[in-house]
């Protein structure tokens, strides 16, 4: 699953790239994107800074509230379910990217493997919104079997959507989203670093 992901693109290039409105203006997002902080997606003709997550309400062993943890993985498999179905029929969107990252290596020495595609300075991931009590608008990442490239790495990747496929997903019916949610059909370019995977938190 996808737990960080790069955008160093701002506003004003996101519109101009999916050919909708700013109403980030303002905007405060850092280049690297981790749950339960801002990014950017592009939702109801806008592009829109909102959390990454959707809340998901936690008790402690007497019942007293926790903080909520940010869910920012759908897996395509469970969108009929109740915490993503209403989203995935009323809200989709798409989640501007430039590289997304996996952690790679022997436990308690991971390092970060970022994957984006080939000549493509931004892509966009198949993504759900929706509001919240808590964060405001809140979006997440749709996940689905990972392609060749990376299979290795981990068994999920984001839902990469073509161009051609950015309005289909957006306004089409859920059985045509749904159809767009399988494994990126070609290559990906492949980064691997010796910077750590942790040290955020």
């Amino acid at each position: 699953m996808c737990n960080l992901y790069r955008m160093t693109k701002n506003p004003d290039e996101v519109a101009r790239w999916f050919g909708a409105d700013n109403a980030a203006q303002g905007s405060n997002f850092g280049a690297e994107v981790y749950p339960g902080y801002p990014g950017l997606v592009v939702a109801e003709g806008a592009v829109r800074q909102m959390a990454w997550g959707f809340p998901l309400a936690l008790k402690g062993k007497h019942g007293q509230p926790l903080k909520p943890k940010p869910v920012n993985n759908a897996r395509e498999d469970k969108l009929s379910g109740p915490f993503w179905r209403d989203s995935f029929v009323h809200r989709r969107c798409l989640i501007p990217v430039v590289a997304w990252a996996e952690a790679e290596g022997a436990k308690g020495a991971k390092t970060r493997t970022w994957y984006g595609l080939p000549h493509h300075e931004l892509f966009a991931v198949a993504g759900l919104w929706r509001p919240t009590a808590e964060w405001g608008d809140a979006y997440t990442m749709v996940m689905v079997d990972s392609c060749p490239d990376m299979a290795e790495v981990h068994d999920r990747m984001p839902t990469i959507l073509h161009r051609e496929s950015w309005d289909r997903w957006l306004h089409g019916s859920p059985e045509e989203a749904f159809a767009l949610c399988r494994p990126w059909d070609d290559t990906l370019a492949v980064d691997r670093t010796n910077q750590p995977w942790g040290g955020w938190k």
